[in-house]
């Protein structure tokens, strides 16, 4: 088996808000109060398990999908009136997608931010 990431604890300021966001706008599925953490599920091989923290610091969480799920999760980003940019430096200068590095190259992406402030990629290959 290759080694994978199986979960990650995304500290957060309000885990509620943040399942709702993760769900709503990137799809992803809710399986609930996962012990201390609520978690959204990814795929089938990796979950996000949110925790609140009083010691809140910001994180890059970049998100690779084929086209179709990139343009649907675009335009609820859209629609939702999220600000987004074209790249890490430009998170809200609605313009976009831009072509950005990722694990495997230069490819279309969009930055912007999620409930807590944490900056978030979607990227397509």
């Amino acid at each position: 088996m290759a080694t994978v990431i199986d979960h990650t604890i995304v500290p957060t300021i309000g885990r509620e808000k943040s399942v709702e966001f993760y769900t709503r706008i990137f799809g992803f599925a809710d399986p609930g109060e996962v012990g201390l953490v609520l978690a959204v599920r990814v795929n089938d091989t990796f979950n996000l398990d949110f925790r609140d923290t009083e010691d809140f610091l910001s994180i890059h969480y970049a998100f690779a999908m084929d086209a179709e799920e990139f343009e649907a999760a675009f335009s609820r980003i859209k629609e939702a009136s999220i600000p987004y940019g074209d790249g890490p430096r430009t998170q809200e200068n609605m313009k976009g997608p831009g072509m950005t590095a990722g694990a495997k190259g230069q490819r279309k992406a969009i930055y912007f931010k999620g409930p807590s402030g944490h900056v978030l990629e979607i990227k397509t290959y």
